[in-house]
Protein backbone atom coordinates (compact mmCIF):
# COMPACT_ATOMS: atom_id res chain seq x y z
CA UNK A 1 0.00 0.00 0.00
CA UNK A 2 1.58 3.18 -0.88
CA UNK A 3 0.84 6.50 0.74
CA UNK A 4 0.74 9.76 -0.93
CA UNK A 5 3.23 11.87 0.45
CA UNK A 6 1.91 15.34 -1.00
CA UNK A 7 -1.00 15.42 1.33
CA UNK A 8 1.25 14.66 4.16
CA UNK A 9 2.54 17.49 6.08
CA UNK A 10 6.43 17.56 6.07
CA UNK A 11 7.92 17.02 9.70
CA UNK A 12 11.23 17.82 9.00
CA UNK A 13 13.03 20.60 8.02
CA UNK A 14 12.21 23.99 8.88
CA UNK A 15 9.37 25.82 6.95
CA UNK A 16 10.04 27.51 3.58
CA UNK A 17 8.56 31.06 3.41
CA UNK A 18 5.80 31.54 0.38
CA UNK A 19 6.65 35.29 0.90
CA UNK A 20 7.32 36.20 -2.97
CA UNK A 21 11.13 37.14 -3.52
CA UNK A 22 10.17 40.99 -4.38
CA UNK A 23 7.77 41.17 -1.54
CA UNK A 24 11.11 40.27 0.61
CA UNK A 25 13.30 41.89 -1.18
CA UNK A 26 11.34 45.36 -0.75
CA UNK A 27 10.71 44.61 3.39
CA UNK A 28 13.88 44.32 3.23
CA UNK A 29 15.14 47.86 1.73
CA UNK A 30 15.86 47.04 -1.51
CA UNK A 31 13.77 48.31 -5.02
CA UNK A 32 12.08 50.80 -5.52
CA UNK A 33 9.48 52.14 -3.20
CA UNK A 34 10.79 50.15 -0.85
CA UNK A 35 10.22 51.04 3.11
CA UNK A 36 13.54 50.49 4.33
CA UNK A 37 16.31 52.40 5.80
CA UNK A 38 16.94 55.68 4.55
CA UNK A 39 13.15 56.00 3.55
CA UNK A 40 10.85 58.71 5.26
CA UNK A 41 6.77 58.99 3.58
CA UNK A 42 7.24 63.12 2.80
CA UNK A 43 10.96 63.28 1.75
CA UNK A 44 11.19 59.56 0.06
CA UNK A 45 14.61 58.27 -0.30
CA UNK A 46 18.17 60.45 -1.03
CA UNK A 47 20.79 62.53 0.96
CA UNK A 48 19.48 65.98 -0.91
CA UNK A 49 15.62 66.03 0.52
CA UNK A 50 16.72 65.50 4.35
CA UNK A 51 19.23 67.97 3.26
CA UNK A 52 17.00 69.93 2.23
CA UNK A 53 15.09 69.96 5.56
CA UNK A 54 17.01 70.41 7.96
CA UNK A 55 17.91 73.75 5.91
CA UNK A 56 14.78 74.82 5.98
CA UNK A 57 14.14 73.44 9.36
CA UNK A 58 17.59 75.62 10.06
CA UNK A 59 16.05 78.66 8.18
CA UNK A 60 13.18 78.81 10.35
CA UNK A 61 15.19 77.99 13.85
CA UNK A 62 17.49 81.11 13.01
CA UNK A 63 14.27 83.15 12.00
CA UNK A 64 12.84 83.06 15.52
CA UNK A 65 15.57 82.54 17.70
CA UNK A 66 18.08 85.52 16.32
CA UNK A 67 15.35 88.48 17.38
CA UNK A 68 15.12 86.46 20.74
CA UNK A 69 18.90 86.54 20.90
CA UNK A 70 18.64 90.18 20.03
CA UNK A 71 16.29 91.19 22.84
CA UNK A 72 18.85 89.62 25.68
CA UNK A 73 22.08 91.02 24.08
CA UNK A 74 20.53 94.39 23.91
CA UNK A 75 19.24 93.92 28.20
CA UNK A 76 22.90 93.60 28.80
CA UNK A 77 23.64 97.18 27.04
CA UNK A 78 24.08 100.89 28.47
CA UNK A 79 21.60 102.86 26.81
CA UNK A 80 23.77 104.78 25.05
CA UNK A 81 24.85 101.63 23.11
CA UNK A 82 21.39 99.65 22.84
CA UNK A 83 20.71 103.24 20.86
CA UNK A 84 23.31 103.35 19.18
CA UNK A 85 22.92 103.60 15.00
CA UNK A 86 24.98 99.91 13.91
CA UNK A 87 23.49 97.62 16.33
CA UNK A 88 26.77 95.53 16.91
CA UNK A 89 26.83 92.57 18.83
CA UNK A 90 29.61 93.23 21.70
CA UNK A 91 28.97 96.71 22.36
CA UNK A 92 31.60 99.15 22.58
CA UNK A 93 31.42 99.46 26.49
CA UNK A 94 31.12 96.16 27.42
CA UNK A 95 28.33 94.28 28.89
CA UNK A 96 26.84 95.36 31.79
CA UNK A 97 23.74 95.08 34.39
CA UNK A 98 22.62 98.74 34.73
CA UNK A 99 19.41 98.21 32.82
CA UNK A 100 18.47 95.12 35.32
CA UNK A 101 19.71 97.38 38.35
CA UNK A 102 17.32 100.19 36.80
CA UNK A 103 14.40 98.06 36.35
CA UNK A 104 14.97 96.67 40.51
CA UNK A 105 15.32 99.89 41.47
CA UNK A 106 12.11 101.63 40.08
CA UNK A 107 10.15 98.64 40.41
CA UNK A 108 8.00 96.41 43.07
CA UNK A 109 9.24 93.82 40.90
CA UNK A 110 8.76 90.99 43.79
CA UNK A 111 5.20 92.14 44.21
CA UNK A 112 4.52 91.90 41.02
CA UNK A 113 6.03 88.40 40.33
CA UNK A 114 3.99 87.32 43.09
CA UNK A 115 0.98 88.56 41.87
CA UNK A 116 0.77 87.15 38.78
CA UNK A 117 1.58 83.99 40.17
CA UNK A 118 -1.44 84.08 42.52
CA UNK A 119 -3.76 85.48 39.49
CA UNK A 120 -1.93 82.39 37.45
CA UNK A 121 -2.58 79.51 39.55
CA UNK A 122 -5.94 80.61 40.80
CA UNK A 123 -7.35 80.88 36.96
CA UNK A 124 -5.52 77.52 35.82
CA UNK A 125 -7.19 75.95 39.26
CA UNK A 126 -10.92 77.74 38.54
CA UNK A 127 -10.43 77.33 34.71
CA UNK A 128 -9.43 73.49 34.85
CA UNK A 129 -12.64 72.48 37.46
CA UNK A 130 -15.41 74.81 35.73
CA UNK A 131 -14.42 73.51 31.99
CA UNK A 132 -13.59 70.13 33.09
CA UNK A 133 -17.18 69.70 34.65
CA UNK A 134 -18.57 71.63 31.77
CA UNK A 135 -17.11 69.41 29.04
CA UNK A 136 -18.58 66.43 31.05
CA UNK A 137 -22.12 67.80 30.99
CA UNK A 138 -21.93 68.27 27.63
CA UNK A 139 -20.19 64.63 26.76
CA UNK A 140 -22.59 62.95 28.55
CA UNK A 141 -25.69 64.61 29.39
CA UNK A 142 -28.86 64.12 28.39
CA UNK A 143 -30.66 67.33 28.57
CA UNK A 144 -32.81 69.66 26.63
CA UNK A 145 -31.03 72.20 24.95
CA UNK A 146 -27.59 70.18 24.99
CA UNK A 147 -26.87 71.34 21.44
CA UNK A 148 -27.66 74.58 21.37
CA UNK A 149 -25.34 75.09 24.55
CA UNK A 150 -22.56 72.75 22.61
CA UNK A 151 -22.93 75.59 19.16
CA UNK A 152 -23.06 78.39 21.25
CA UNK A 153 -19.66 77.03 23.22
CA UNK A 154 -18.00 76.57 20.00
CA UNK A 155 -19.43 79.95 18.68
CA UNK A 156 -18.00 81.53 21.32
CA UNK A 157 -14.54 80.53 20.67
CA UNK A 158 -14.71 83.21 17.18
CA UNK A 159 -15.28 85.89 19.53
CA UNK A 160 -12.41 87.87 20.09
CA UNK A 161 -12.02 89.07 23.74
CA UNK A 162 -11.11 92.58 22.92
CA UNK A 163 -15.12 92.74 22.30
CA UNK A 164 -15.61 92.06 25.86
CA UNK A 165 -13.59 94.46 27.44
CA UNK A 166 -16.10 96.71 27.77
CA UNK A 167 -19.15 94.85 29.13
CA UNK A 168 -16.97 93.33 31.36
CA UNK A 169 -15.25 96.45 32.63
CA UNK A 170 -18.84 97.87 33.44
CA UNK A 171 -19.88 94.73 35.28
CA UNK A 172 -17.10 94.57 37.63
CA UNK A 173 -18.14 98.34 38.34
CA UNK A 174 -21.11 97.18 39.06
CA UNK A 175 -20.24 95.21 41.31
CA UNK A 176 -17.65 97.50 42.92
CA UNK A 177 -14.49 94.92 41.95
CA UNK A 178 -12.50 97.02 40.43
CA UNK A 179 -9.01 97.19 41.56
CA UNK A 180 -9.80 93.39 43.72
CA UNK A 181 -7.91 90.35 42.48
CA UNK A 182 -11.66 88.80 41.79
CA UNK A 183 -12.08 91.55 39.31
CA UNK A 184 -8.71 90.05 37.67
CA UNK A 185 -9.19 86.40 38.21
CA UNK A 186 -13.22 85.89 37.52
CA UNK A 187 -13.26 87.17 33.83
CA UNK A 188 -10.17 84.68 32.89
CA UNK A 189 -12.30 81.60 34.02
CA UNK A 190 -14.68 81.17 31.26
CA UNK A 191 -12.16 79.34 28.49
CA UNK A 192 -14.89 77.72 25.42
CA UNK A 193 -12.18 76.70 23.87
CA UNK A 194 -10.86 74.53 26.84
CA UNK A 195 -14.09 73.09 27.59
CA UNK A 196 -14.22 72.23 23.93
CA UNK A 197 -11.03 70.44 24.25
CA UNK A 198 -11.67 68.56 27.14
CA UNK A 199 -15.68 67.91 25.81
CA UNK A 200 -13.85 66.00 22.44
CA UNK A 201 -11.25 64.16 24.76
CA UNK A 202 -13.89 62.60 26.92
CA UNK A 203 -16.09 61.57 24.31
CA UNK A 204 -12.84 59.22 23.74
CA UNK A 205 -13.62 57.77 26.70
CA UNK A 206 -15.08 54.15 26.58
CA UNK A 207 -18.31 54.34 27.88
CA UNK A 208 -18.30 50.89 29.53
CA UNK A 209 -15.98 51.87 32.32
CA UNK A 210 -19.04 54.33 33.28
CA UNK A 211 -21.32 51.48 33.18
CA UNK A 212 -19.41 49.21 35.03
CA UNK A 213 -18.86 51.93 37.58
CA UNK A 214 -22.51 52.55 37.97
CA UNK A 215 -23.36 48.73 38.48
CA UNK A 216 -20.43 48.78 41.57
CA UNK A 217 -23.07 51.20 43.07
CA UNK A 218 -21.10 54.79 42.03
CA UNK A 219 -22.93 58.04 41.06
CA UNK A 220 -22.35 60.72 38.40
CA UNK A 221 -20.25 62.43 40.74
CA UNK A 222 -17.85 59.64 41.80
CA UNK A 223 -17.52 58.39 37.95
CA UNK A 224 -16.33 61.83 37.43
CA UNK A 225 -14.46 62.08 39.79
CA UNK A 226 -12.81 58.63 39.88
CA UNK A 227 -13.01 57.05 36.31
CA UNK A 228 -13.06 60.29 34.30
CA UNK A 229 -10.74 62.70 35.94
CA UNK A 230 -7.73 60.03 36.54
CA UNK A 231 -8.15 58.85 32.74
CA UNK A 232 -7.63 62.51 31.66
CA UNK A 233 -4.75 63.36 33.41
CA UNK A 234 -2.75 64.20 30.08
CA UNK A 235 -5.19 66.00 28.68
CA UNK A 236 -5.70 68.21 32.16
CA UNK A 237 -1.64 68.86 32.49
CA UNK A 238 -1.87 70.52 29.19
CA UNK A 239 -5.05 72.59 29.57
CA UNK A 240 -3.14 73.99 33.22
CA UNK A 241 -0.38 74.38 31.33
CA UNK A 242 -2.06 76.20 28.45
CA UNK A 243 -3.86 78.68 30.90
CA UNK A 244 -1.12 79.40 33.14
CA UNK A 245 0.77 80.79 30.01
CA UNK A 246 -1.98 82.60 29.18
CA UNK A 247 -3.41 84.49 32.27
CA UNK A 248 0.70 84.89 32.91
CA UNK A 249 1.38 86.82 29.57
CA UNK A 250 -2.31 88.78 29.48
CA UNK A 251 -1.45 92.16 29.77
CA UNK A 252 -4.68 93.61 28.54
CA UNK A 253 -7.24 93.11 31.26
CA UNK A 254 -5.13 93.34 34.05
CA UNK A 255 -3.81 96.89 32.47
CA UNK A 256 -8.06 97.89 32.44
CA UNK A 257 -8.76 96.77 35.69
CA UNK A 258 -6.40 97.97 38.39
CA UNK A 259 -4.49 101.02 38.82
CA UNK A 260 -3.24 99.68 41.93
CA UNK A 261 0.35 99.06 41.85
CA UNK A 262 0.20 96.62 44.44
CA UNK A 263 -2.51 94.59 42.01
CA UNK A 264 -0.33 94.96 39.05
CA UNK A 265 0.69 91.86 37.60
CA UNK A 266 4.51 91.58 35.85
CA UNK A 267 3.65 92.70 32.62
CA UNK A 268 1.94 95.32 33.52
CA UNK A 269 4.37 96.32 36.09
CA UNK A 270 7.11 96.08 33.45
CA UNK A 271 5.35 98.14 31.26
CA UNK A 272 4.78 100.87 33.61
CA UNK A 273 8.79 100.92 34.16
CA UNK A 274 9.58 104.19 32.31
CA UNK A 275 12.29 107.19 31.82
CA UNK A 276 11.45 110.48 31.50
CA UNK A 277 13.54 110.54 28.51
CA UNK A 278 10.99 108.18 26.60
CA UNK A 279 11.65 104.50 25.71
CA UNK A 280 14.77 103.02 26.82
CA UNK A 281 15.78 99.79 24.80
CA UNK A 282 18.28 98.02 27.20
CA UNK A 283 15.24 98.64 30.09
CA UNK A 284 12.62 97.64 27.14
CA UNK A 285 14.67 94.34 26.87
CA UNK A 286 15.41 93.49 30.49
CA UNK A 287 11.65 93.93 31.51
CA UNK A 288 11.13 91.36 28.34
CA UNK A 289 13.56 89.13 29.73
CA UNK A 290 12.48 89.17 33.01
CA UNK A 291 8.96 88.62 32.47
CA UNK A 292 9.61 85.34 29.96
CA UNK A 293 12.06 83.54 32.34
CA UNK A 294 9.32 82.07 34.55
CA UNK A 295 7.09 80.98 31.69
CA UNK A 296 10.91 79.08 29.98
CA UNK A 297 11.20 77.58 33.91
CA UNK A 298 7.71 76.41 33.61
CA UNK A 299 7.90 75.07 29.99
CA UNK A 300 11.31 73.34 31.05
CA UNK A 301 9.24 71.42 33.85
CA UNK A 302 6.21 69.99 32.12
CA UNK A 303 7.61 70.22 28.77
CA UNK A 304 7.47 65.74 29.19
CA UNK A 305 3.89 66.67 29.97
CA UNK A 306 3.42 69.02 26.95
CA UNK A 307 4.77 66.38 24.50
CA UNK A 308 2.51 63.55 25.98
CA UNK A 309 -0.57 65.45 25.86
CA UNK A 310 -0.40 66.15 22.50
CA UNK A 311 0.62 62.69 21.22
CA UNK A 312 -2.04 61.12 23.54
CA UNK A 313 -5.15 60.16 21.70
CA UNK A 314 -8.21 57.98 23.29
CA UNK A 315 -7.47 56.03 26.44
CA UNK A 316 -3.06 55.79 25.65
CA UNK A 317 -2.31 58.76 28.23
CA UNK A 318 -3.34 56.76 31.76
Amino acid sequence: MTTDTSLTPQASGPRRSTMPREVARRRRGGGEGAVGRGWHPMLGVGLLPRVLSVLALILMAGVWLVPLAWGVNTSFKSEVDASAAGGDWIPASGFTLAAYREIFAQGNLPVWALNSLLIGVAVTVLTVVVSAMAAYALSRGLFRGRRALLAVTVASIMVPPQILIVPLFRQMLVMNLVDTYAAVILPQVVAPVMVFILKKFFDAVPRELEEAARIDGAGSVRIFVSVILPLSRPILAAVSIFVFITTWNNFLWPFIITSDPTLMTLPVGLSSVKDSYGLQNAQASAASVLAAVPLLVVFMLFQRQIVKSVATTGLGGQ
